[in-house]
C-alpha cells in the first residue's frame, strides 16, 4: 500500500489549520508542531502545511509564487455532486477564493478554489457507469 504527503508552504500556520479543519479535515498530532501540520485527507493521503522557513529547507531555489503562476493542482474525488459544491462554501466560507467556474459534463462534475496561501484544490465527482456509456 502506498501513502501520498502533498508538502505545502504556507505563510500562516495557525490560519491554514483552521482553513482546512473548516473543510473538515483532521490533523495528526503526532507529525505536528509549530512548524507544521499534518492534515489528514484520508487513510492513505496527507497534507504537510508547513511553514515557509521549514518548507525551504527541504527544497532546493525558491518558493513558488502562487500570486503569479499555479505549482500544482491537487485534486481530490468526491462522492456526489452535492459534496463538490458543499466543499466549495466551506472553502470560500473559510478564506479560499474562487478559482475556476465549476465544470458539468454531466458524468463528470467539479469546483475548484484557492486556499488562502493560493494553492489551488479541486474536487471531482464522477459517475463511471454513465462515463463508460458514453464512450
Amino acid at each position: 500500500m502506498r501513502m501520498i504527503f502533498v508538502n505545502l508552504p504556507v505563510k500562516d500556520l495557525k490560519a491554514s489549520r483552521a482553513f482546512f479543519a473548516a473543510l473538515g479535515f483532521t490533523f495528526n498530532e503526532q507529525f505536528s508542531d509549530d512548524t507544521a501540520a499534518c492534515t489528514v485527507i484520508s487513510e492513505n493521503i496527507f497534507v504537510m502545511l508547513l511553514t515557509e522557513p521549514k518548507f525551504q529547507g527541504f527544497i532546493n531555489g525558491g518558493i513558488a509564487d502562487t500570486s503569479k503562476g499555479v505549482e500544482v493542482i491537487t485534486a481530490l474525488s468526491a462522492s456526489s455532486r452535492a459534496e463538490c459544491d458543499d466543499m466549495l462554501a466551506k472553502a470560500l466560507a473559510a478564506g479560499g477564493k474562487p478559482w475556476k467556474p465549476a465544470i458539468d459534463y454531466g458524468f463528470m462534475y467539479g469546483i475548484s478554489f484557492q486556499d488562502p496561501d493560493g494553492h489551488v484544490w479541486e474536487f471531482m465527482w464522477m459517475d463511471m457507469a454513465a462515463q463508460q456509456q458514453a464512450s
